[in-house]
């Protein structure tokens, strides 16, 4: 049952008490958000992070983890910087209680917090699933949130060699088996797990991945575009197990405890390994506003200002946040939906969040920027020599007669050379596509997709664009308004404009522009820019891969 909730106070001449719980990246990018009134004194910030490390970027812990990006390129915040605005950042300090009705905030060291407005970014957990030899290792359902071991990493001492590569510490057991060339087996086989098991064989140590269905990535792929990834993986030397129920872990008892040896699957396969790295999906963390009795379903309830569910003062952003409105709760009671799992609806709800609560602070109204517009879902495979991009509607099958006969489906098939390309167009207009192993077609069905823009009358033009003898592109530039960033929204002209006003290396561009900060995989487009810019500026003509929206025969 809900806890009754205090009626909003009246205005006072007192600075209004914002309190955040979380300091992760999308924590990190509200407070940032905030600081300008934190200085002038119209309010008052308080962070609660669990960790012990400040803000740093999550996305890129499989990077840092084999050992392609140093620890500094983490960093997304400036902590001190925020401390020295008026910002109360309290690390290690985990929330336990939320008191809805006293407006206050209890945490772990006892001590309590009041606020007039309450921000929820506690983000999400990894999922450990149950095998022999992990039981009570993954979360506690039933552990109250001031059990934060309990919740994060179970009642039970994890095997060595056991992660599910979440922070740091996972990152830093990754790095030492890594750096010894061990043998690394990842269970599941989505984006983030076939990157990071590509990764590891890029960086020269073994791996192997395991899953239970027919292909990789299939809730992002058709089925051929996901066995022609489990092509190029097993090209690049990644073992793939494919239609494999993993049942238990094998350990070895050494002086210092357990440790994995192995992985056993419910058909008797053993896959040996010196690291087991669990990829197994994530969880809001919830229990919090459960605790506090805030309605939840997958995530906790906000509506579309991410105010949560029958309490005004407070809100959630981020991967915690499922936006729905009341009224899409089902005859069943259900709400369906989920959070967005991405970092940047995240980055834009801290955003939006954070200027209407500078606003209220003000005395001004929030300006109303209704809706998000509507951004295509593309996902792309940030992986060395193996090229993966998918957007939008793609699991249609081009012989099924029942599907809506305004659909229409290409594809591209080349095993030989580790070729696909998938189009899905409804009225002529780009729903869906897949590319493997083509980064120019993918490039160019981004952009498609981004712009809801038709397909060329014959689309294989854009299926073989990555031949040079069936396709060309104009010569014309880059459109400016092209996005390159998507993670923080950037567009071609604006890292052009950093290029001008004197970017010359991409960190140059990120710390003007916030480009190439999130994920990290727009970076060699940014490059390639600047490439282009300083070719401009002397006067000389750069050619680059990715093609202009125009497309013509060759």
């Amino acid at each position: 049952m809900n806890q009754p909730v205090r009626p909003p106070a009246p205005a006072a001449a007192r600075p209004s008490r914002v309190v955040l719980v979380g300091y992760g990246p999308v924590g990190a990018r509200f407070v940032e958000g905030l600081l300008p009134a934190v200085a002038a004194g119209s309010m008052t910030l308080t962070v609660l992070g669990a960790e012990a490390e400040d803000a740093y970027n999550r996305v890129l812990v499989g990077e840092y983890a084999v050992g392609r990006t140093g620890r500094q390129r983490l960093e997304i915040t400036d902590t001190a910087a925020a401390r020295a605005a008026g910002v109360t950042i309290r690390t290690a300090e985990a929330a336990v209680a939320v008191d809805r009705y006293r407006q206050r905030v209890r945490t772990g060291a006892g001590d309590h917090v009041p606020y007039d407005r309450l921000v929820l970014a506690t983000g999400s957990r990894a999922n450990v699933p149950r095998l022999g030899g992990l039981e009570g290792v993954g979360r506690v359902p039933s552990a109250p949130p001031d059990a934060t071991g309990d919740l994060d990493r179970g009642r039970a001492v994890r095997p060595r060699g056991v992660v599910t590569l979440r922070d740091l510490r996972d990152a830093e057991t990754v790095r030492e088996v890594v750096g010894t060339r061990g043998r690394v087996v990842v269970l599941g086989a989505g984006v983030l797990g076939m990157e990071i098991a590509l990764a590891v064989r890029d960086v020269g140590a073994e791996v192997s991945v395991v899953h239970t269905g027919e292909t990789p990535m299939a809730g992002t792929l058709d089925r051929d575009g996901g066995r022609m990834l489990a092509r190029a993986a097993r090209r690049a030397g990644v073992e793939v197990h494919a239609h494999a129920v993993a049942e238990s872990v094998s350990l070895r008892q050494t002086g210092s405890g357990a440790q994995f040896r192995g992985l056993v699957c419910a058909d008797g396969t053993f896959v040996g390994g010196d690291l087991l790295l669990l990829s197994c999906g994530v969880r809001p963390r919830t229990e919090l506003a459960e605790a506090a009795g805030l309605d939840t379903e997958f995530g906790i309830l906000v509506e579309p200002d991410l105010r949560c569910w029958g309490d005004p003062d407070v809100f959630a952003v981020g991967d915690c946040a499922q936006v729905a409105a009341p009224g899409d709760r089902g005859p069943d009671g259900r709400v369906g939906g989920a959070p967005s799992g991405l970092l940047a609806p995240g980055w834009r709800q801290a955003e939006a969040l954070a200027s209407r609560l500078v606003a209220e602070a003000e005395g001004r109204s929030p300006v109303d920027r209704g809706p998000a517009p509507r951004r295509p879902h593309v996902v792309m495979v940030k992986a060395s020599g193996v090229d993966v991009v998918a957007g939008g509607t793609v699991d249609v099958d081009p012989w099924d007669e029942a599907v809506d006969g305004a659909r229409e489906v290409s594809q591209w098939l080349d095993p030989a050379r580790g070729r696909y390309v998938r189009t899905v167009a409804r009225d002529g207009v780009l729903d869906g596509f897949v590319a493997v192993g083509a980064p120019r077609a993918g490039a160019e069905l981004t952009l498609l997709l981004e712009r809801g823009a038709e397909l060329p009358e014959d689309p294989g033009v854009v299926l073989r664009l990555d031949s040079a003898h069936e396709a060309t592109v104009s010569s014309g530039p880059d459109d400016p308004a092209a996005t390159v960033c998507w993670c923080n929204g950037v567009p071609a002209g604006t890292v052009t404009e950093a290029a001008a006003a004197g970017a010359v290396t991409v960190e140059d561009v990120g710390r003007a522009t916030r480009a190439g900060t999130g994920c990290g995989g727009c970076r060699g487009r940014i490059a390639e820019l600047l490439s282009c810019a300083a070719g401009a500026q002397a006067g000389t003509t750069h050619g680059h891969d990715h093609p202009d929206p125009v497309l013509a025969p060759a």
